[in-house]
């Protein structure tokens, strides 16, 4: 995520070329790997793989 991030950063500060891939393709990267962490961590929690931290009341 870090990586796609700083290659995003790179690219917009620099100037456009025709050859080179497009800012959107690292920032969806790191968005579609985003929302896969999040639904690992959500099917985790309903199989029962993970459990969550007690309330502390």
């Amino acid at each position: 995520m870090v990586y796609n991030l700083f290659r995003a950063l790179l690219l917009m500060n620099k100037k456009p070329t025709p050859n080179q891939p497009s800012m959107t393709k690292y920032i969806g990267r790191r968005l579609m790997l985003s929302v896969a962490i999040v639904v690992l961590l959500l099917i985790g929690l309903l199989t029962g793989l993970i459990t969550p931290n007690p309330r502390p009341y």
